[in-house]
């Protein structure tokens, strides 16, 4: 066998034995599950994950998901809670402690010590026999048939069916909490993600310059307008209505068509009826209608008053694309 065979035998195998795993997590979850959600949502106070090793990377990710999820949470590495860090739990926090064997040393150790405030809780572990499921008030149940590894010892199926039990507890959280992509929008205001749900044309167009010509507007004047404001593109107004539009495109057809242009004006080569979107529609809406049609610029309107133009080039500048 190839060593490109054999490869790709051992990458196959390994997704089949932590898929296999994963579609096990379903016949696993109990009471218990849904105890955990609910003890969460009573909650005045935050998440705190813990974890020791491999588990510790885990516990960090379930935060970072937790907290993009409307769920407020904070990591607390396990080592370093025994050295001072236990300060970070407050009275009406609750506590999920993740550890594949539920018996490390310390697990053992610092169980007591999280006991001690009368903080609830939830272990996230693979062995329901273990002291750290023995010791908490709900259990997440974890458990996996045995790892990737061929020698079955590195954290590879049990991380990621923690990290999947993780999933879980932020997407019924979010559901339950009817959060919305509004709301994910306002944990997501640098991203793109978050930019598809809040950004608006109204945004863009207010960074543009705003090309506008007038009916009776000379040819030579057009093709300034359009050069000096960028967007190769101009509207054509009267009497402050939108009735037409000029683009790049439009000025090289008039080119190929007439041998003389300076008796030219706007209304000789502009397309009436031009393309126009509402400025307070999201970005991500002129996106769709640009692609719907195969145009590069849009008219942006305020009711019927033309208000700016957003390009593509703006939204491929602000991640939409």
């Amino acid at each position: 066998m190839s060593n490109t065979k054999v490869i790709l035998s051992i990458a196959k195998k390994t997704i089949e034995t932590e898929g296999n795993a994963i579609l096990n997590l379903g016949n696993l979850l109990n009471e218990d599950f849904a105890k955990s959600v609910d003890c969460i949502l009573k909650s005045k106070g935050r998440v705190i994950v813990t974890g020791i090793g491999k588990s510790a990377i885990v516990a960090s990710k379930i935060v970072a998901t937790l907290n993009s999820t409307g769920t407020p949470a904070i990591f607390m590495h396990a080592a370093d809670a025994i050295h001072g860090d236990l300060g970070t739990i407050q009275q009406d926090d609750v506590v999920i402690c993740i550890s594949n064997s539920g018996n490390t040393a310390e697990i053992k150790l610092l169980v007591p010590l999280l006991k001690r405030a009368d903080n609830p809780l939830i272990a996230m572990t693979g062995n329901q026999e273990s002291y750290l499921a023995s010791e908490s008030d709900y259990i997440l149940n974890t458990f996996i048939e045995k790892e990737a590894c061929p020698n079955n010892l590195a954290p590879t199926t049990s991380t990621t069916a923690q990290m999947v039990i993780g999933d879980a507890l932020a997407i019924s959280l979010l559901e339950i909490k009817g959060f919305t992509s509004k709301d994910f929008a306002k944990y997501h205001p640098g991203g793109s993600l978050g930019k598809k749900l809040y950004l608006t044309v109204a945004d863009i167009v207010a960074k543009n310059q705003i090309p506008q010509v007038h009916l009776s507007t000379g040819v030579k004047e057009v093709i300034v307008e359009i050069s000096q404001k960028m967007l190769g593109v101009t509207a054509v107004t009267e009497n402050e209505q939108l009735v037409g539009i000029i683009t790049d495109g439009d000025i090289r057809r008039m080119l190929n068509k007439y041998d003389n242009i300076s008796g030219l004006i706007a209304k000789d080569i502009m397309t009436s009826n031009p393309k126009t979107i509402s400025t307070k529609v999201l970005a991500i809406e002129a996106l769709e209608t640009m692609q719907e049609n195969g145009i590069s610029q849009l008219l942006g309107v305020e009711g019927k008053k033309y208000v700016g133009v957003v390009h593509l080039h703006n939204l491929i500048n602000e991640g939409i694309l």
